[in-house]
């Protein structure tokens, strides 16, 4: 099946930050990309090419976080100043900011409601506050050394975290109890994930490995020793199938969960990768380094619904099947892979001489397509090589929509539908979440004013009784 899919292509350049860039994320639209460096700064880089990139300058200190709130209207930065910050991704550039701990911020993630965030910290503790009135609610404080990571469910049910003391913890948010511990031996994990499905979490080791385990069995399902240098964040696809990973040996791979091997291995940065994260819809990722740049790629995962369909009919009656919305179960009890290396590994390699979008400049030319990358086969496949020209066309005497049904994807008509209906949702979200600040806000100045009126009651009180009894002495 993986030589039906077309290689992933770099899209966009990004470059403006002065230091290590420290993580990514997209927004629910794709029409921005958030990302943190260690050069202090938050940067908002806009997808369109007209549009100017927003830098935002308030953190002391260096930036280790950022994620978009699921509406996309907020964004989350920590910092090793101890504080997290609140963010507008606008020109404005408006942001609240709180001391959430003792200690450097490792790591903030929102609900999926949007309504309460967890951060992580060097301070040992994993804290959950409410967004709008940024309250604290309650801590975890288990672990012995640096929390590195923390993440909810899909379901907002658990909470996973990752710490420098070698153990990787799940937590019931409702109980606020660690519900089981699994225990690294070789290295610690430095980030985790749930899966899309919510069954299973992956972890991304110093030990050159990635671990996928079964939260409910809390056994090791796959094992991914591929990286020759520590492995620094991971991100799933919203489909589950696939998973990439990014390490300090200059590359990322795209590891195929559903047959356990190894699909590609990218290289694009001139030193570490630091981060990588998938749209929310999958069709791109992104990735940042120590080369201070920040790249976008297109995933070309076209035959993802091929995939899924096969492994239905592949799948035992006994292991159920969740379909692609929200995400299909990957079946991973079916064997533990471990996998020592890839007869099937693709090799890209981005040359030079690629166009690059540079903070505050205006981009004349919106298609720095990857033209020059070049797709290797494995020389043990005995396939051969083979270049991607991602800007080309069907021929003109294809119908478009028989290509589309054949190619598996979706009508152009309901695609464009569906896009507005996002569009129109994306919309009335921004302006529920817009209301019901208005009506937080409203409720502090109803109890500030009925403050106030007591207080100047029962100070006309005091000053009537003063009057009332002028010589009475206590």
């Amino acid at each position: 099946i993986s030589n039906l899919m077309s290689d992933p292509t770099l899209e966009r350049h990004f470059k403006g930050h002065r230091h290590t860039v420290t993580s990514v994320d997209f927004s629910c639209s794709m029409k921005q990309i958030a990302t943190g460096s260690v050069d202090s700064c938050v940067m908002i880089w806009n997808m369109k090419p007209q549009m100017r990139a927003y830098r935002f300058d308030g953190h002391k200190e260096a930036v280790t976080c950022v994620q978009f709130s699921p509406s996309g209207h907020l964004v989350a930065s920590t910092s090793r100043d101890k504080t997290v910050r609140l963010w507008v991704p606008s020109m404005k550039a408006d942001s609240t900011v709180f001391r959430a701990h003792t200690a450097t911020v490792r790591c903030v993630n929102f609900s999926c409601d949007g309504q309460t965030m967890v951060t992580s910290s060097d301070d040992k503790t994993i804290k959950l506050w409410t967004v709008h009135r940024q309250k604290f609610l309650f801590s975890f404080s288990q672990h012995m050394n640096w929390v590195r990571c923390v993440r909810f469910s899909p379901d907002d049910g658990l909470i996973v975290s990752c710490s420098d003391d070698k153990t990787i913890k799940l937590w019931d948010k409702k109980t606020r109890e660690c519900i089981h511990t699994f225990t690294e031996h070789a290295g610690y994990a430095s980030y985790v994930d749930f899966h899309p499905s919510g069954t299973c979490i992956a972890a991304a080791s110093t030990d050159t490995s990635v671990k996928i385990w079964d939260i409910r069995t809390h056994k090791m399902l796959q094992h991914y020793p591929v990286h020759s240098g520590a492995v620094n964040g991971l991100s799933f696809h919203p489909g589950g199938n696939f998973l990439i990973t990014a390490s300090s040996d200059s590359t990322m791979k795209i590891l195929d969960l559903v047959e356990g091997k190894l699909l590609y291995t990218l290289h694009g940065h001139q030193g570490a990768v630091t981060c990588v994260a998938f749209s929310r819809a999958g069709d791109y990722f992104s990735s940042g380094g120590s080369d201070e740049q920040v790249l976008v790629w297109k995933s070309n995962f076209d035959t993802l619904n091929i995939r899924i369909s096969q492994y239905k009919q592949k799948c035992p009656p006994s292991l159920p099947f969740f379909p692609p919305s929200p995400a299909p179960h990957l079946g991973l009890s079916l064997a533990h892979a471990s996998l020592h290396g890839s007869t099937h590994t693709h090799m890209i390699t981005v040359e030079e001489n690629m166009k690059t979008d540079t903070f505050h400049s205006r981009h004349s030319d919106g298609h720095s397509r990857g033209s020059h990358s070049h797709a290797h086969r494995d020389a043990a496949t005995g396939s051969p090589s083979t270049q991607q020209t991602p800007g080309s066309q069907r021929p003109a005497h294809q119908d478009k929509s028989q290509s589309d049904v054949s190619d598996g994807r979706v009508p152009s008509s309901l695609a464009n539908t569906l896009e507005h209906i996002i569009g129109q949702l994306d919309v009335l979200t921004q302006t529920v979440s817009i209301l019901e600040q208005r009506l937080t806000l409203t409720e502090d100045k109803l109890k500030e004013c009925l403050e106030n009126q007591m207080e100047i009651g029962l100070h006309l009180q005091n000053r009537d009784e003063g009057r009332r009894w002028p010589n009475q002495h206590c």
